[in-house]
């Protein structure tokens, strides 16, 4: 009787063990005891970034849309000096030209005119300064007057005046004596504006520019500033530029000039950015956004925008302890700026994060 009373509480005692064995066995532990054992493998951690939680001071950001334009102080635009009859033309819209290169060719009345000037300038003054010559041979003769002196001296002076303003008339006009006025680039840059063909028939009085030359070294974003955010900006202030054409690619310049007058339509006021523009990558007319960056008060905790993971509706970043000891932080963002993101609250300054391949790590944490 008393064996048998043993035997029945042994019993329950002996389920309640295999059902803890088979628990601690089963799938869903084993998965716990994997992921607690996760090491980052020696050729992943030789590559790995490892930064520091930081404090810094607070910076805002504010986009707006514009479009690039040209440098106004680096462009050219070409008159006609001369009427007449656009005979060649060597250059086509958006070609390079150098400073001094022969872009179109133009006959001209008024250039034969010129020349003609020069042969008849040149002509008197030869005359005169032999009538002169003449006088003053007569006067050691006796023959002549000093004021015949005078008056001959008189008309050769005149003489060299004219011719000097002849050939000053011509020289500017192309210093051309084949009836032709000869347009060359004044500055090197790109053609951005083409308003000729040949055998077009220009009037000097027209008023219309024929070529427009730009130097796109260096180009000019226009950006529209709205009534509630002008206090926002300032003269000087760092903005960060990125265009359609050049997704991945910022560019940086700073705000040159701000327009102090809203336009009556749209209600704007235009901000002014000088880019730099070596590769000619940005083409004028252009959508641009302009992003402002100026500094706002009070500091927070940043840490690389390449260690934050969203999941699940919450950030997180990896703590990283060793390579066997990486820890899933939950974080709460306040704003992100570049590759800099700012915190409130979840991990402390000075604490060591994991800043590149973080969802990978993550991934395999959550395997």
């Amino acid at each position: 009787m008393h064996r048998s009373m043993k035997i029945k509480t042994l019993g329950p005692l002996i389920a309640i063990i295999i059902i803890a064995h088979s628990v601690s066995c089963s799938p869903e532990n084993k998965k716990t005891d994997d992921r607690a054992k996760y090491v980052i493998p020696d050729s992943l951690m030789r590559t790995l970034i490892i930064d520091t939680v930081r404090t810094c001071p607070m910076a805002n950001a504010l986009t707006f849309t514009g479009a690039v334009d040209f440098n106004q102080d680096n462009q050219v635009n070409i008159f006609p000096m001369v009427s007449g009859i656009i005979d060649e033309v060597t250059v086509q819209l958006g070609d390079y030209v150098k400073a001094g290169q022969v872009l179109a060719r133009i006959r001209s009345s008024e250039m034969a005119g010129y020349s003609n000037n020069l042969v008849i300038a040149e002509t008197n003054l030869s005359n005169t300064q032999k009538l002169l010559q003449a006088q003053k041979d007569l006067f050691k003769s006796g023959l002549a007057s000093q004021l015949d002196v005078n008056a001959a001296q008189t008309n050769y002076d005149q003489a060299v005046a004219q011719l000097e303003m002849v050939r000053r008339i011509l020289k500017i006009n192309g210093d051309n004596t084949k009836g032709e006025f000869i347009v060359k680039a004044p500055i090197s840059g790109f053609i951005v504006q083409k308003n000729i063909t040949n055998n077009t028939t220009i009037r000097a009085d027209n008023g219309n520019n024929i070529l427009t030359i730009s130097d796109l070294k260096n180009v000019w974003v226009q950006a529209n500033v709205y009534e509630s955010n002008i206090s926002k900006v300032h003269v000087g202030e760092m903005v960060n530029v990125t265009t359609l054409s050049y997704p991945g690619r910022v560019f940086k310049g700073k705000v040159d000039k701000i327009l102090n007058v809203l336009d009556p339509t749209n209600k704007v006021m235009k901000m002014r950015v000088v880019l730099p523009n070596p590769d000619y990558a940005l083409k004028p007319q252009m959508f641009a956004s302009v992003t402002v960056i100026n500094k706002g008060d009070g500091e927070a905790l940043c840490i690389p925008s390449s260690a934050l993971i969203f999941d699940h509706s919450q950030y997180y970043v990896l703590s990283f302890h060793a390579n066997n000891d990486v820890r899933i932080t939950p974080v709460k963002v306040l704003s992100a700026l570049d590759n800099k993101t700012y915190l409130s609250s979840g991990i402390n300054e000075g604490e060591t994060i994991i800043a590149s391949q973080a969802l990978l790590i993550y991934d395999a944490l959550n395997y």
